[in-house]
Formats: structure tokens, C-alpha cells, sequence
């Protein structure tokens, strides 16, 4: 693989029994590139990101560069309020690391010594989280390892409007301060167009790949999403 891609797969295919999720999805990711996956419900992204961390079988090629670090955060879980896991035992699966911990908080908009920290969150059970402090804490705990490439299934699922557009803009400052690769489901069109070097549109099939100015035209979004298509403005 040449130095400067992360991940390439080939014609990757996935079924469950006589259903095709879908087939002959061939992409390539870039290190530092953020690359959006867009479609309607159903549409097998959530699986296509299942396939490539090798989760569940698949048909095709899926290839990592050597030595790879992935951070993965799934769709929003949610969390009963009693759930007994605080933030402390959660961050302890990946590291005992105090200092890690903290540094992973500050990155991602946390901050204060280890004392505030401990009381304010660390101490805190996970149920009890907001929804922005939840994000931003599996954000931390998928970055603290210090990964190559993050893969983000609706990074803002559950989030107002106003925390949207900070977690969007905190992964894009993860992305180019440490040369983080992303890779993002997401279904605002206005979001990808802002934030994605490269569009993936996927419903059974992949419809288009490129530039989102480029390939989010009226014929791919209607064949992606059907007649009633909303079409969005964007700047480029």
C-alpha cells in the first residue's frame, strides 16, 4: 500500500443469509483525510464500518496499512441512569494512566487539574452524563491511545443544534492538529460539505465517491435518497 493511504478496500460485499446489505464497495482513505459516508436509513453504513474493523463477515478486501491504531465510537448507546460504570472505571479498560486520562479530557474540551476533573467527571456514573458530555467523552476514550484514523458512526446523534457544531468542530481540530484520519457517518449534507475532504454516497451500492462539491449533485442525491431528495446550500 503506498505510504500515503491508511485504509483500501475492494469490492467489499456484505449479506446476512439471502440479504444483501450491499456489494462491490471499493474506497480508498488517505492519512489526514475526513471522509463522510452519507445515505438513507438502512443503507448498510453502520454495517459497512462493522465490516471493516473485521466485527462481522464480509466478501472483498480489506486492507490496513502496517502497525494501524483505530479508534472507533459506535452509534449513541444509551446508558440506563444506574448504569454502576463511572467515567474513572470506563477510562480504566484502555489505561491506568491518570496523566492519559486528563490529557484526553483537556483534548477534547474537559479541562481543569486532576482534583476538578475527579470530582466534576471522572467520579461521575456514565448514565449521568449529558448527551454533549457523553460524546465528548467517547470522543477521549476513543483518542487516547493516540490513533491514526477514527471512525465515527453520527458523531452528534441525540445533540442540540449548538452542540452539533462543536463536536463537529472539535473532531476537525483532533484531525489536523494530530494528522488524524476520520472517517464519519453523518446525515447532514450541510455538515459534510463544511468538514468532509471526500463523500462516500452508499444505499445498497456505492452511488458516488469524491469531492463533496463535486459529487453531491441533483442526479446522485436523487438516486441516493429517491424523488424526494432535499437539496442543500452549501459554500465551497
Amino acid at each position: 500500500m503506498d505510504d500515503d493511504k491508511i485504509l483500501k478496500v475492494k469490492d467489499l460485499s456484505v449479506s446476512f443469509g439471502d440479504f444483501n446489505v450491499f456489494h462491490d464497495i471499493s474506497f480508498e482513505v488517505k492519512r489526514g483525510e475526513a471522509v463522510a459516508i452519507v445515505g438513507p436509513n438502512g443503507s448498510g453504513k453502520s454495517v459497512l464500518f462493522r465490516a471493516i474493523l473485521n466485527f462481522i463477515p464480509y466478501s472483498g478486501k480489506v486492507e490496513w496499512t502496517k502497525n494501524i491504531k483505530i479508534g472507533y465510537v459506535p452509534q449513541k448507546l444509551f446508558i440506563d441512569a444506574n448504569f454502576p460504570i463511572s467515567v474513572n472505571d470506563f477510562f480504566s479498560f484502555k489505561t491506568k494512566s491518570k496523566q492519559a486520562i486528563i490529557e484526553a479530557l483537556n483534548s477534547v474540551g474537559i479541562t481543569g487539574n486532576e482534583e476538578h476533573l475527579q470530582h466534576h467527571i471522572l467520579s461521575k456514573k456514565l448514565g449521568a452524563l449529558s448527551g454533549g458530555q457523553f460524546q465528548r467523552i467517547m470522543i477521549a476514550w476513543a483518542i487516547i491511545n493516540k490513533p491514526d484514523i477514527l471512525l465515527f458512526d453520527e458523531p452528534t446523534s441525540g445533540i442540540d443544534v449548538g452542540g452539533e457544531e462543536t463536536i463537529y468542530n472539535l473532531l476537525h481540530k483532533l484531525q489536523t492538529q494530530n494528522k488524524l484520519s476520520l472517517v464519519l457517518i453523518s446525515h447532514d449534507l450541510n455538515i459534510v460539505y463544511h468538514y468532509a475532504d471526500k463523500v462516500m454516497c452508499l444505499n445498497k451500492e456505492m452511488i458516488c465517491f469524491g469531492e463533496p462539491h463535486v459529487v453531491l449533485d441533483p442526479t446522485s442525491l436523487s438516486k441516493l435518497y429517491g424523488g424526494e431528495a432535499k437539496f442543500y446550500s452549501h459554500e465551497h
